[in-house]
């Protein structure tokens, strides 16, 4: 695997922050270009990564199709981290949402596409399994839509992969019971003392995605071997002396995460550490059509 020209976009979140050092720990990694709207976030990355001469900087949004284009000259591998993840705010801003995870997600790969990258990591959420948010279904359409991209638009491949909740993102429940336990709080908040949730460490997600780059064929998504684990009994190991106090449970919210549905088990294929849930039909048909300067689609030759 070529991993020589990187780009990360959503580069300063929980994800990427975990996602650039692993890389450059690689040893393969000659340049890695760190893309994302926040500029406050992206100071504070280059102080912490120090003068590291393989990082590049782009303030950028993946609405800007042109900005991306520019990011994306002379890259190999691109992984799109970037997205609107709070559920509450899907629900009330749900324009925003579409525009940057689905309309983002479909600007990342047509763009690649121009620029000739030769591979695109997508980064989706359990969430989007029979989804019952705003949030869950945009990333439903971005795995959608990177799938189906393998067969339109030229040699670039296409893959994602799906995990839980990430520990210590920004707004998690996690971040949430350590704000509660330097407050010495006896309390935790709770939606139901059966809600059960798939968690992994950011640096298990990162180490996940770039173990996936080696092997990805286009067309895949690839689902990490994760237990549940119940909400109730994360909490009480953070604050082992308080006790629930339970909330309504919002409209869209699940008792019960899951990674993988029902309809998609008859396309799993099993791993040792992960599962591969292999793209509709044919795997001979997935790459059928190529993309064309003028849109317009012609067989490969």
């Amino acid at each position: 695997m070529d991993l020589s020209n990187v780009l990360i976009l959503g580069g300063t979140g929980t994800f990427g922050s975990a996602f650039v050092p692993a890389a450059l720990a690689t040893g393969e990694v000659e340049r890695l270009a760190v893309f994302s709207r926040d500029e406050h976030k992206q100071f504070h990355m280059r102080r912490a990564l120090g003068d590291d001469k393989r990082l590049r900087w782009f303030i950028g949004d993946v609405r800007d199709y042109d900005r991306l284009r520019l990011a994306m000259r002379g890259v190999d591998t691109v992984v799109q981290a970037a997205a609107l993840k709070h559920v509450p705010s899907g629900e009330a801003n749900p324009f925003e949402h579409v525009r940057t995870n689905v309309l983002g997600s479909q600007n990342v790969a047509l763009a690649a596409a121009e620029e000739g990258v030769e591979r695109v990591m997508g980064v989706s959420t359990d969430k989007a399994v029979e989804p019952t948010t705003l949030y869950g279904a945009t990333k439903l359409c971005m795995e959608r839509l990177f799938i189906a991209s393998n067969a339109n638009i030229g040699r670039t491949k296409l893959s994602c992969v799906r995990y839980g909740n990430v520990l210590g993102s920004r707004g998690s429940f996690l971040e949430t019971l350590r704000t509660l336990k330097e407050k010495g709080a006896k309390t935790f908040p709770l939606r139901s003392m059966e809600s059960t949730r798939f968690w992994l460490s950011a640096e298990d997600a990162a180490s996940f995605v770039l173990a996936r780059l080696a092997d990805m064929e286009g067309g895949e998504i690839f689902v990490p071997k994760l237990p549940a684990s119940s909400a109730y009994a994360f909490a009480k190991s953070i604050l082992p002396d308080a006790e629930p106090a339970m909330e309504e449970m919002p409209v869209g919210e699940k008792v019960h995460e899951t990674l993988i549905s029902g309809n998609e088990s008859q396309m799993v294929e099993e791993r040792e550490s992960y599962f591969i849930i292999r793209p509709h039909g044919p795997r001979s048909t997935a790459r059928q059509w190529r993309y064309t300067s003028n849109e317009q689609r012609a067989p490969v030759s």
